[in-house]
């Protein structure tokens, strides 16, 4: 035999083996419970946003808070891209953004190709 076609059979049967062992359920073991968190890093549910719906005429409006201060509002309008109206100072003055894109964009040139 050519050793191409002795190396596909052996390939082949070897395959066969490890998928007959893998398929046993006497060897298949439940996934331990993960490790509570340390102590000191337990989640405090007041620091959690609050997310609250409403209808707005024919719009969603999606009110985040923190606290129970709203910092940001996600507008969809019907058929619509949704934008979002955000307090970046925490001052109660809500700006439009069309996403979360900062629209910062660094400088970026082709010093060399290939």
């Amino acid at each position: 035999m050519r050793p191409v076609l002795q190396l596909m059979i052996a390939a082949t049967a070897l395959t066969v083996a490890l998928s007959a062992s893998a398929q046993d359920p006497t060897k298949a073991q439940p996934i331990p419970e993960p490790p509570p968190p340390p102590p000191g890093f337990e989640l405090d549910p007041s620091k959690e946003p609050q997310v609250t719906i409403r209808k707005r005429g024919e719009d969603t409006v999606e009110e985040y808070r923190i606290a129970g201060k709203l910092y940001m509002m996600k507008v969809t309008p019907p058929g619509g891209q949704p934008y979002f109206l955000i307090d970046e100072r925490g001052d109660g003055k809500f700006s439009r953004q069309e996403a979360h894109d900062s629209g910062i964009r660094p400088p970026m040139w082709v010093i060399h190709s290939f």
